[in-house]
Parts: C-alpha cells; sequence; structure tokens
C-alpha cells in the first residue's frame, strides 16, 4: 500500500510544514506524547482551509463530504509527517 497514493498532491506541501512544527514543539517543555496529537489536530484545520477554499458549500452534503475529505486529509499528512520523524530518529540510532 502506497500512502502517498492516498494524499493529495496539493497537499503534500503541509508534510514538511508540519515538521517543522513538531521539531519547534519538540524544543519546548511539552511532553513528547501529545505532539503527534497536536500536529494532526494542525493538519486537520490547515486541510480544511484548503477544501473548503477549494469547494463549492451550498448544502449540508457537500460541507460535510469537504469535512470528511479535510479530516482524512489531514490525519494522513499528519501521520506522513511523524512517519518521516520516526524513520530520521531510527537512522541516527547506531
Amino acid at each position: 500500500m502506497d500512502i502517498m497514493s492516498y494524499i493529495k498532491p496539493e497537499l503534500i506541501v503541509i508534510v514538511p510544514v508540519l515538521y517543522c512544527i513538531g521539531m519547534i514543539l519538540k524544543s519546548t517543555r511539552l511532553v513528547n506524547k501529545w505532539i503527534p496529537l497536536i500536529l494532526g489536530g494542525i493538519s486537520v484545520v490547515l486541510c480544511l482551509i484548503w477544501v473548503l477554499s477549494r469547494s463549492d458549500i451550498g448544502n449540508i452534503q457537500n460541507f460535510v463530504g469537504a469535512l470528511f475529505t479535510a479530516v482524512t486529509q489531514g490525519i494522513l499528512t499528519a501521520g506522513l509527517s511523524v512517519y518521516i520523524n520516526q524513520i530520521y530518529n531510527q537512522m541516527k540510532k547506531k
């Protein structure tokens, strides 16, 4: 299964943005276990902004579809960002 085939190409740019935000959060006193959840929330909001800007929201059904797309894309992009971070961390280990 190729996760990249599920993420809209226009939203791939969110992945490095989330990675940078994650590095900033990691440098604070925030407990590490909350960082993926925070990144997920930020990602969903960013995806929602993008989806709503590209959607014709004429009725509740269109809005719910846009919301579903934003949440799904947000989870996937946040997951990919955390996955990339974990690969980097594992590669640094000896």
